[in-house]
């Protein structure tokens, strides 16, 4: 698992969801796991969000890399999201 992959989602957000298959995808074909990250039930993780978000985004899915400080917002393709993780 790569921990300096952070995903940020809320168990009912269904934007959330439709991130599932991509990075189900990333795993297969690049073998990069996201630290996946809970923060509408879990106050510690939503106050690390709140934390790197900084006004960015403002919700879930939000996705961070510390290696690269380069952040997504919401649901993207699978390109882009490959590209984020890849630090490129």
């Amino acid at each position: 698992m790569a921990d300096h992959l952070l995903w940020f989602y809320g168990t009912e957000c269904v934007h959330c969801h439709e991130m599932d298959p991509l990075a189900e995808r990333l795993e297969q074909e690049e073998g990069i796991a996201l630290l996946k990250l809970e923060v509408w039930h879990d106050m510690k993780n939503a106050a690390v969000l709140a934390d790197l978000d900084n006004g960015k985004c403002g919700g879930v899915p939000f996705f961070f890399n510390k290696l690269t400080g380069k952040w997504i917002c919401g649901s993207t393709s699978y390109d882009k999201f490959k590209a984020w993780a890849l630090g490129k």
